[in-house]
């Protein structure tokens, strides 16, 4: 790890305190130059140790800026071309988006996929690189973009999903729109019975109650928190019973 010493240990260290993370921790790059721009590499097992990776080394004073490269390792590889194939028909397929224009980046060049109703209310263009989805337009609302960041990381082979999609016209952000895309993203997973779960948001941070049948509907409650854009941190006291 080259840079500075001195600050590449400290913000090891950051990381590594984070019970979520571990003691193991150990990125494939970590680098902290002059000005405190922060780049990191590594491969790690979920969403959650992404994400408070990122916002350990964030919140270091000495930090200015992270460039993240940071990868969730997926369960199962699959090409870019198959990636952007399961996601095309996501976003072909929900309601939410009929009245968006939906397009792909193919070996550099644009295509259209869906033309919109001629009442357009924007767009979502797909591009899918390494296994990292990215994805860029317009939309009309803040749920809707977060929206596109879930279902995107749903897709088999997922590694990141970097959400630029733009909201016209800008909406207020908080609490209550986090907490809605948390809602929505439990009530479109299969694997969860959203009915039993509470949501509740305290600045960033997403705090999950209530009663499943399975660790595997309270693994997946938590993963749909993860994957909504905006949140720094989850706490899930989901209780499994019959």
């Amino acid at each position: 790890m080259a840079g500075r010493p001195e600050l590449n240990s400290a913000a090891l260290s950051a990381m590594r305190s984070e019970p979520r993370i571990g003691p193991r921790f150990k990125p494939d790059l970590l680098e902290i130059d002059e000005e405190g721009v922060a780049i990191i590499a590594a491969e790690v097992d979920s969403i959650a140790m992404k994400r408070l990776a990122i916002e350990r080394l964030a919140a270091m004073p000495e930090v200015s800026g992270v460039v993240d490269r940071v990868r969730v390792r997926p369960v199962s590889r699959v090409s870019d071309d198959g990636m952007r194939d399961h996601l095309r028909k996501a976003y072909v397929q929900e309601p939410a988006f009929q009245g968006l224009t939906i397009k792909e980046i193919v070996k550099g060049e644009p295509r259209l996929v869906r033309e919109a109703l001629p009442e357009s209310t924007g767009e979502i263009v797909i591009e899918v690189v390494d296994g990292v989805v990215i994805l860029n337009g317009t939309v009309p609302s803040r749920a809707s973009k977060r929206l596109a960041g879930v279902l995107a990381w749903w897709i088999p082979g997922a590694r990141d999903v970097v959400n630029g999609i733009a909201v016209e016209p800008p909406e207020e952000d908080g609490p209550i729109n986090i907490q809605g895309a948390v809602r929505v993203a439990l009530e479109k997973d299969p694997l969860v019975d959203a009915s039993q779960i509470r949501v509740g948001v305290r600045e960033r941070t997403v705090h999950l109650t209530g009663l499943v049948r399975s660790e595997a509907a309270r693994n997946a409650a938590e993963w749909d928190a993860w994957a909504v854009f905006g949140v720094d941190d989850v706490i899930n006291d989901v209780k499994v019973g019959a």
